[in-house]
């Protein structure tokens, strides 16, 4: 059984200091990853260049010493391998070809032609299980089928998600064909990322928080609880980390009804919550704000500290609340960790 200090807090063990990553470690925060990113070409090239992608995941493993490293690659990349147009505005985010009808679905790719596209993902994934030092974890990850649709069906990212949920009320059929497809889909690439040497993989639900009520179930939990239950099957073991983002109460029972292993806090909720509420269940994962990696200071150190304090009596990974961003110190990074790991 191996003693990588992530895969323990995944197996429900208490440690005296939590294991740490961060969502968006790879990011452009750093120096070294604005370069290789202009060496690149562009955020796509990028993704699909396995050497680079490759470098650009251990660069922070490098830098700052993470228990995991996160593959780097983008949600909407099963999108793009479903058949779907993908593209990025500078300064402005992705843009897709939407699904507004019957004819746009049925224009899409079945869950078994991904792979071609996709390839060059799998390669970054061999090449990191290959290169990562040997205590590093290594995370493969996929976006959450509600938030890969809200995407797919607004053709960009929304602030209210509204063309989503017109679609899942105003044609309940395609949307959920829609969700099927995802599910199939996702199954399919986290299956491959762990054949290529993922020890973890995360769903990303980045917009679960904007479905209410039965919809969250049916819409947030049902998804996960199937990619999860299936993964379990094809690799037991597998860890799978679910990270339904803002869904509040819907953060309670998570671990239950999906059967992930670790449940991903956002900062909207406070570490003591999470703890009395998610933590009983397993393990959790967060909860530090990331604007504190732009602040920094004695604030940064206080809050470390408090997140640490209020889940040091269960398994806990400490991260952000959501991913660093561009504006974030690096500085600030190894403040974090410093003081996390202080008195160790």
């Amino acid at each position: 059984m191996t003693d990588k200090t992530i895969l323990k807090a995944l197996r429900g063990e208490v440690q005296k200091v939590p294991p740490i990553w961060m969502m968006r470690q790879a990011g452009r925060y750093l120096p070294e990853y604005r370069a290789t990113r202009a060496e690149a070409g562009d955020f796509l090239s990028l993704c699909y260049n396995s050497d680079l992608a490759a470098e650009v995941t251990l660069q922070p493993i490098r830098r700052y010493g993470f228990d995991a490293a996160i593959l780097f690659a983008d949600i909407l990349l099963l999108p793009q391998a479903l058949g779907a147009d993908l593209w990025f505005v500078t300064g402005e985010g992705p843009r897709l070809s939407t699904i507004q009808s019957d004819a746009d679905f049925s224009a899409l790719k079945g869950k078994d032609d991904i792979h071609d596209t996709l390839a060059p993902v799998y390669e970054t994934v061999r090449i990191l299980s290959r290169e990562l030092p040997k205590e590093t974890t290594l995370i493969g990850f996929a976006g959450a089928p509600w938030t890969v649709a809200t995407y797919m069906i607004a053709g960009r990212g929304t602030p209210d998600q509204g063309p989503a949920h017109a679609l899942r009320m105003g044609n309940t059929a395609l949307f959920e064909k829609v969700i099927d497809l995802l599910i199939e889909g996702t199954i399919e690439y986290l299956d491959q990322q762990i054949q290529a040497g993922a020890e973890v993989v995360k769903i990303f639900d980045s917009w679960a928080g904007s479905l209410k009520g039965e919809a969250f179930e049916k819409y947030a939990v049902e998804p996960t609880r199937k990619i999860t239950a299936e993964l379990k099957a094809r690799h037991p073991g597998i860890p799978v980390i679910g990270f339904p983002r803002e869904a509040g109460e819907g953060y309670i029972g998570f671990h239950a009804k999906t059967g992930v292993d670790c449940v991903a806090l956002d900062n909207s909720v406070t570490p003591e919550w999470g703890a009395a509420n998610v933590q009983k269940d397993g393990c959790v994962q967060g909860n530090l704000a990331s604007s504190h990696m732009v602040t920094g200071g004695q604030a940064l150190i206080d809050e470390v500290r408090h997140v640490r304090e209020a889940f040091s009596h269960g398994p806990h990974i400490f991260n952000l609340g959501h991913g660093i961003t561009p504006d974030a110190d690096p500085d600030n990074v190894s403040l974090m960790i410093e003081t996390l790991r202080e008195n160790a």
